[in-house]
């Protein structure tokens, strides 16, 4: 019987390999769309009524001028980590109320008359003066933002000189809900005839009884960008209809994407902005005066007299959704299917770059000083990617490094590239890796086991929802065992467990499910991973790994789960292991794993206010203190025998504990107890939500 089973496992695990690459490529192709019908007579014809449309509007005796009222929200963000595909942390917000006042033919005037703002974590973020109030014309014949430093004179698709410029598609007509009414109009795809000029890329959305344009949502070409560290601007005007005949600004959001010109590196800041502009007065008389200085006028700092309804951080949660990021990656998708092929990222294609700070340099028991750089060598005007790295370690004189071709389409991500690399195998980072290099250095306590990996593989990620994405790849991989060659300042490294286990086709399947992102009441993130392999031993192994938060009243819990499951022949590089930081705190570090574990732990987490400490103009410790007492229990079972350092739990070990975040939670303390034992752990790191920048 036993002999049936292996067979029937081996032939199953072939036939997965063997159809892997096939499922993978059927996953990422498409379906060709049908040719889009571009610069029809019926489109052009409609456009030019549309741009006529405007004309009209500008010129119409009823409307003379307005006056109304602009709430909005401004916020700086920073997102990080390895693909940039984790939500953006919020790093300062600022609630505006603005008075607008609008005079025919094109005169405009905003009064910032209530200004407050709140920083979450250092920052000294300035913005243009135009980033605080609202587009009040549509932006007129030519598109301008960042005062004209970011964006300037760029053609808009309804102005005489655009239809010069840009060709149009009519997808369809769809109704929508504007303020009183819902209105049908017709929805019209714009883009560039030529990519090489200043130009935008999105979709129109007009009127059908009026040719009015109703909303336009677009991104611009890379030529538009005049600062260098744009990544890319996404815009949404929407309008909504007053008195039943002027189309007038109702919402509107910004979101402008920066990173370094010189070093691609998983770091990237955002400026978003959100408005609803309320409260119309139509043609009251407006004295001439109130037009002189700058357009936007009135604070220049916090302050004023506004009479705020709720505290800061409750007016955010309030409007979590600009926070988040689900409706810019929409649009982007968009007006990258637009655009087809061709770039929209106006960064320079030719950067170094490396995927985090220890990239560059880190320290551990195997290398030594492992020093390290790459760079991104992107094809002019697509959307293909090479990135070459390397490295070297002073103690172990090992040459590492990989390269990567990467072509991305709208929802897709298809990868091909070999390395050669060395990395702890568990799949639970346990410390930040600037912490874990500056410990291994100085106290000789490095947090990982470490494998040498040969591989070669092809991958596919796709967007499949708002925060949903399925992953898959086929591959080989040759694991082989390193030894401590290293001598740290002070202390003794211990040895290096063996953990290469010979050559392996793989074949790995993943769902995730992402987080949706900052102040929402309740949150679920989750990863699920199922992978296959064959060669020296046939295994299957399975993953889960999920965080559920919920707030309650001030509160928050939070809740972390890890299971993991192999068969009997799993590599020792892919087993699992727990114990002490990262994992049970209060339990011996790394002390118990084999082929099966899980792990859980159960958090309440109290916001607390503290006195701030002052470092300067823009930072301080923060007016908070997180406290979050917790319980965690583990379990690992089927050890791997004497070979390797850890064993089997006989059980499950439970911790207590309790962990504080300070410093506008950079910093996380933690101690915990074994119940058991009564052993007791203290930890103190960078949060880790900064660790894949560290």
């Amino acid at each position: 019987m036993s002999g049936k089973r292996t067979s029937s496992m081996r032939c199953s695990i072939h036939w997965r390999f063997s159809t892997g690459l096939s499922l993978l490529l059927l996953t990422a192709y498409r379906s060709p769309l049908a040719a889009q019908a571009w610069n029809t007579p019926e489109t052009l014809a409609l456009v030019t009524r549309a741009v006529e449309r405007r004309l009209v509007v500008q010129a119409d005796s009823a409307l003379t001028s307005y006056r109304a009222r602009a709430h909005g929200f401004v916020f700086f963000l920073a997102q990080v980590g390895e693909g940039l595909i984790e939500p953006p942390r919020l790093v300062k917000a600022d609630e505006l109320d603005v008075e607008v006042y609008w005079q025919a033919p094109d005169r405009s005037k905003q009064v910032i008359l209530g200004w407050r703002d709140g920083r979450f974590l250092p920052s000294d973020i300035s913005y243009h003066r135009d980033h605080l109030g609202i587009v009040t014309n549509n932006f007129g014949n030519v598109i301008r933002i960042g005062e004209g430093d970011e964006v300037r004179d760029v053609a808009h698709p309804l102005s005489p000189q655009g239809m010069l410029a840009y060709d149009y598609a009519l997808t369809d007509s769809a109704a929508i809900r504007s303020v009183t009414d819902e209105v049908t109009v017709y929805r019209i795809e714009v883009r560039p005839r030529s990519f090489a000029q200043p130009l935008v890329v999105g979709t129109l959305y007009v009127d059908v009884t009026t040719a009015e344009l109703v909303r336009f949502r677009f991104s611009f070409t890379p030529p538009s960008y005049l600062d260098r560290q744009l990544e890319d601007i996404s815009v949404v005007l929407e309008n909504a209809l007053f008195e039943g005949r002027f189309w007038l600004p109702h919402r509107q959001e910004v979101e402008i994407r920066r990173r370094a010109t010189w070093l691609d590196f998983p770091a990237r800041g955002i400026i978003r902005g959100r408005w609803e502009i309320e409260e119309y007065q139509l043609n009251p008389a407006l004295p001439p005066e109130l037009f002189a200085g700058p357009a936007i006028g009135g604070l220049l700092q916090p302050g004023g007299s506004t009479a705020w309804e709720q505290p800061l951080e409750q007016a955010i949660a309030g409007v979590a959704q600009p926070v988040n990021r689900r409706d810019m990656e929409s649009l982007r998708a968009e007006v990258e299917r637009i655009a087809g092929s061709r770039a929209l990222i106006g960064l320079p294609s030719q950067r170094l770059a490396t995927g985090s700070l220890s990239d560059i340099a880190r320290v551990n028991r195997v290398q030594g000083l492992a020093l390290g750089l790459g760079g991104v060598i992107g094809l002019q005007e697509t959307r293909l990617q090479v990135q070459p790295s390397i490295a070297y370690g002073t103690s172990d004189d090992r040459l590492l490094g990989s390269i990567t071709a990467s072509w991305s389409a709208g929802s897709a991500q298809l990868s091909i590239g070999a390395s050669r690399r060395i990395r702890d195998f568990s799949d639970m980072p346990v410390s930040a890796p600037l912490t874990n290099s500056i410990m291994a250095q100085e106290t000789g306590k490095d947090h990982g086991d470490y494998v040498l990996l040969h591989s070669a593989d092809l991958g596919l990620r796709r967007r499949v929802g708002a925060r949903t994405w399925i992953t898959g790849d086929v591959g080989v991989v040759e694991s082989r065992s390193v030894t401590t060659r290293a001598s740290p300042a002070n202390g003794t490294y211990r040895a290096n467990p063996s953990l290469g286990s010979g050559t392996h086709r793989l074949v790995r399947v993943g769902l995730e499910r992402g987080s949706g992102g900052v102040a929402v009441r309740r949150d679920l993130q989750a990863r699920i991973s199922l992978e296959g392999g064959e060669g020296a031993g046939e295994y299957l192994r399975l993953t889960l790994d999920g965080e559920w938060r919920a707030r309650v009243g001030s509160n928050e819990l939070l809740t972390r789960v890890y299971l993991g499951v192999g068969t009997e022949e799993l590599p020792a590089y892919r087993g699992f292991v727990i114990g002490g930081r990262g994992t049970l705190v209060g339990e011996p570090f790394r002390a118990y794993g084999g082929r099966e574990v899980a792990l859980a732990q159960l958090e309440w987490r109290l916001d607390l206010p503290i006195p701030a400490i002052s470092l300067g103009s823009y930072a301080s410790t923060g007016r908070r203190l997180l406290v979050a007492p917790f319980l965690a229990a583990g379990y690992a079972g089927r050890e791997y025998g004497a070979e390797l350092p850890w064993t089997r739990t006989d059980g499950v070990r439970p911790v207590a504990g309790i962990a504080l975040e300070w410093f506008m939670r950079l910093i996380r303390i933690e101690a915990g107890v074994g119940l058991i034992d009564g052993d007791v752990g203290l930890t103190v790191d960078i949060n880790r939500d900064w660790w894949g920048l560290l």
